[in-house]
């Protein structure tokens, strides 16, 4: 099977060892590499009940066969491993220019097992992996932390003409649940604490170089198809949108929808929307689209705040998801604010999801009674400390490091946090949007709303966002198709472009396999029974897939909309039956 190295690798840390083993063509064939691949390896690697902080959880980075190909969109790296925040599947992804170099080292998976007696960084070419003390980069930031890597392997390494760096910050070096790995600044596989993972196994940092390259079956046809997508795309309104005004644009299309989550989810329109969303962020920074490798749309905002206090500071965001978690859910009402909060989240390498939700949750408690915290919403510098204390595991950081699970009941505000399996959901309230909410649900690693993108399906009216009949056979259809977007690795923003026949086309001249959406759409059910075995393995129950009770019992004050519970047992019984799961999700027919 072509576009695949057929090989990963291996490390004990524990040891200091690493191996080197192939991947034969018939598991490369039901996988098709990234997420397939390294769902496997962790059910056929990982212990039932294993500590996602032990020794004997895996952490494995895998890339797609499109990786490093002229194929858009193929530039993203994925990290797979037991969640620390959650005790479930984890899986996460990051763009920029990291997966081409990680590709260029040779394997299609690195397994990391145990953990190292002293701090290290692990440099992975083509030969395996070098292990180098990494104890003077103790306490780093993520940036510099990655600037050091970087210059090392230029001034160590002739051969590596460029190389690829994932970091933790002080976060996950202190395993923080849902800290992150990072990559070109402001890049993170940012969701369920895999930087928590790699902390636990005393990894500072990890370095990719080499020269190795692909070999695709029909190299000619690749770059003709890529002319022709490219030449056909590049001036498409979806992909001008995002070039133009990037991720924030969802402020606006949210608050219109009232599903914009607001007062740590208590409304669905902000008041000060206007000084938050993309309008604002380029009026009152000046930004620069900025893409991936081997993307035209150029998403990414590369923003230097022009004024005030933050003047001159510098990041690639906010992200939507970040400006809705601080500037709804925690009710900062300048974007300059939040550009700030966004660059202490990303040096202190922690999800800015999940850190948002929690310091809102602080402040409802707060305002309670329940926990002596002085702070309220809007107060950015507050905040900020609030952050700084999770990073570092102080005071009222210690517990919220822990995350929502924990942090929740120990806040006395467990029958007021929202989350799906601890992982707290993304900026698109399924009070409005009920396909989300069944998105949230049934996601194998928590309320993620990535899993299938629903929400543009019911935006655009593909299906009413009330719907409730017909809702999970399209859902499993959306997801199906993004569990073969992260076997190839694409970026989930190609998703109108590569419809199923695209992805076959795409695999045939990158594999030479043929298929069709038969074929796939039973790839992806099996993958997803994969993802649905780890976390049987782990404890999951159907009540793991239900929502927090707030979200079927507290109306949205802007609409009166709430999912009734009963709507919710109605789609977790339809998509258990489109995925053959037995009534309570348990694996088989009925």
């Amino acid at each position: 099977m072509h576009g695949f190295f057929k090989r990963f690798l291996d490390i004990d840390l524990s040891k200091m060892t690493f191996g080197i083993s192939p991947l034969p063509d018939a598991l490369l064939e039901k996988t098709l590499g990234g997420k397939g691949l390294a769902t496997h390896l962790l059910l056929e690697h990982n212990p039932a009940g294993v500590d996602p902080l032990g020794a004997d959880n895996r952490l494995i980075f895998a890339l797609g066969p499109v990786t490093d190909t002229a194929v858009w969109g193929g530039c993203r790296y994925g990290v797979y491993t037991k969640s620390p925040q959650t005790g479930f599947y984890s899986e996460s992804y990051s763009g920029g220019t990291a997966a081409e170099y990680m590709s260029r080292a040779g394997f299609d998976a690195v397994m990391i097992q145990g953990r190292a007696k002293s701090p290290v960084w692990i440099e992975i070419n083509p030969e395996g992996a070098v292990f180098h003390d990494a104890r003077k980069w103790c306490g780093k930031e993520t940036y510099e932390t990655e600037d050091c890597v970087k210059a090392w392997i230029e001034e160590n390494r002739p051969d590596a003409k460029k190389c690829a760096a994932l970091v933790i910050g002080p976060g996950g070096e202190n395993q923080v649940a849902f800290a992150v790995i990072e990559n070109d600044y402001w890049r993170s596989a940012g969701r369920t604490g895999a930087g928590a993972v790699m902390g636990s196994k005393n990894i500072k940092a990890i370095g990719f170089w080499g020269n190795q390259k692909r070999n695709v079956a029909d190299p000619d046809k690749i770059r003709a198809l890529a002319r022709q997508f490219g030449a056909a795309n590049k001036d498409h309104p979806g992909a001008k949108a995002y070039k133009n005004m990037g991720t924030p644009m969802m402020v606006d299309i949210m608050s219109a929808a009232n599903s914009f989550p607001t007062r740590y989810w208590h409304q669905g329109q902000a008041s000060h929307r206007e000084s938050i969303n993309a309008a604002a962020l380029h009026e009152r920074c000046a930004v620069h689209s900025r893409a991936c490798r081997k993307c035209f749309m150029a998403c990414g905002r590369l923003s230097t705040v022009k004024e005030g206090r933050h003047v001159g500071l510098k990041i690639e965001g906010p992200e939507y998801e970040t400006i809705y978690t601080f500037g709804g859910l925690c009710m900062v009402d300048n974007i300059e604010d939040i550009v700030y909060l966004n660059d202490v989240c990303d040096r202190l390498g922690i999800d800015t999801i999940s850190a948002g939700n929690l310091v809102a949750l602080v402040i409802e408690a707060a305002k309670k009674g329940t926990v002596q915290y002085p702070i309220d919403y809007g107060e950015t510098d507050k905040i900020a400390a609030l952050l700084e204390e999770i990073a570092a595991k102080q005071g009222l950081g210690e517990i919220l490091s822990k995350g929502i699970k924990i942090a929740a009941p120990a806040l006395e505000m467990a029958d007021q946090a929202i989350h799906v399996k601890g992982l707290e959901p993304a900026g698109y309230d399924p009070r409005v949007l009920k396909g989300m909410g069944l998105s949230y649900g049934t996601s194998p690693r928590g309320a993620c709303h990535l899993r299938t993108t629903f929400y543009k399906a019911e935006l655009t009216k593909m299906i009413e966002p009330d719907q409730i009949e017909g809702k999970a056979e399209m859902l499993v259809d959306w997801e199906d198709r993004m569990i073969i977007f992260d076997c190839l690795v694409l970026c989930r923003f190609y998703r109108d472009f590569y419809q199923w026949e695209e992805l076959t086309e795409i695999i045939e001249v990158v594999t030479g396999d043929t298929m069709d959406k038969q074929r796939l759409r039973k790839i992806a059910g099996e993958i997803s029974d994969n993802t649905r075995r780890f976390n049987l393995k782990e404890g999951l129950t159907r009540e793991d897939d239900k929502l927090p009770k707030r979200f079927y019992q507290e109306p949205l004050p802007e609409t009166g909309n709430v999912i009734p519970e009963a709507e919710m047992d109605r789609l977790l019984d339809d998509y258990y039956a489109q995925r053959r799961w037995k009534e309570k999700g348990l694996m088989g027919e009925g």
